[in-house]
């Protein structure tokens, strides 16, 4: 018997009567599972057809990693279940919330749809297994989280034994600037933002404010209150190190004490921002981790652990990493 079946993340169960030859990934969000979906090497061959969005002017990050992907079909972010049929998929992979507007549409059309959160630690191993039996390769999902939890177990050993007082009060900030409009956001309690910073031995302290399902926006006035030790600028369309040089140059922000203390800091990208859902969580939780307690990490090379991510998880070489990767990363002091 050739047949798979598989619980996705909204725990519904799908059989295919063979291994999927035709894999589409479309939708919102759609960066952050085809980079999860192109730690398989069978993707090369299965992926017919992707939504297009960049969170980067540098360009598109999967093109490295598939050369032939400019030749693929491809959507955009708000594609329809019709022209999704034309590229013949034998699974459309989405994100969660696409369900009503574009899975279950789809499902209707006869189309197999498969959901992927990676919305934490947890939800990630989960879907990578998914993943690895989707393509046919549930060894390689293994070695990939084996990566991960080699990582998670690192930081955590060195964070072992840290006391209450020893965990800095930390602020992550998502900084957006659409239509000329600057607004500072903070993440849900359940979303990876928030895991993260716990996970890196801070305390988020957001969290005591109504937060929203998605980001919720926040003024100055809350920033100063929360009177953080640390602060991190998120950017995703913009350069993070330049909005902080540009918040250090602004008079209200110079008046936190973050600010006085040196304590601002860019989040770090490449293509895109390591504080996401995306396969670089962990680079930004190994990021995060040695900010907040340097002593812990004082040999850690984050330039060669992220050299080390690509090579492991996407084949891609060293000269690769400098010439494409390297150039564009912001956030990282060499």
């Amino acid at each position: 018997d050739s047949s798979v079946t598989i619980t996705d993340a909204l725990g519904r169960t799908v059989t295919f009567p063979q291994l999927p030859q035709r894999v589409v990934v479309a939708g919102r969000g759609v960066a952050l599972l085809a980079d999860a979906v192109y730690l398989f090497p069978e993707s090369l061959e299965r992926v017919v057809a992707v939504s297009r969005t960049a969170q980067s002017p540098d360009g598109d990050f999967l093109v490295l990693v598939d050369e032939r992907l400019p030749e693929k079909i491809a959507f955009e972010t708000n594609v329809g279940a019709e022209q999704v049929v034309t590229a013949r998929p034998d699974v459309v992979i989405l994100k969660p919330y696409m369900q009503e507007t574009l899975g279950n549409p789809l499902e209707a059309l006869g189309i197999p749809v498969v959901y992927i959160s990676m919305e934490n630690p947890q939800e990630f191993q989960r879907d990578l297994q998914t993943l690895g039996i989707l393509f046919g390769n549930p060894p390689r999902a293994e070695e990939v989280w084996t990566f991960y939890q080699r990582h998670l177990d690192e930081v955590n050993q060195a964070l072992t034994g840290l006391n209450a007082a020893q965990k800095p009060r930390v602020l992550l900030l998502y900084y957006s600037d659409r239509d000329g409009q600057v607004a500072f956001n903070v993440a849900p309690k359940n979303w990876l933002q928030t895991i993260m910073t716990e996970l890196a031995g801070g305390v988020p302290v957001w969290t005591d404010i109504e937060l929203g399902s998605g980001w919720t926006k926040v003024n100055l006035e809350q920033v100063a209150s929360w009177d953080a030790d640390r602060i991190f600028i998120i950017s995703y369309t913009t350069n993070p190190e330049q909005v902080v040089e540009n918040l250090k140059q602004d008079a209200q922000w110079q008046a936190l004490r973050a600010v006085q203390e040196g304590h601002l800091y860019p989040f770090p990208k490449d293509f895109y921002s390591w504080d996401q859902p995306d396969t670089r969580w962990i680079l930004g939780l190994r990021f995060l981790a040695a900010q907040l307690h340097p002593q812990a990490f004082t040999d850690l090379d984050l330039i060669g652990e992220a050299q080390q991510f690509f090579e492991e998880l996407y084949g891609l070489d060293a000269a690769v990493f400098e010439q494409k990767i390297q150039s564009i990363l912001k956030g990282i002091q060499p």
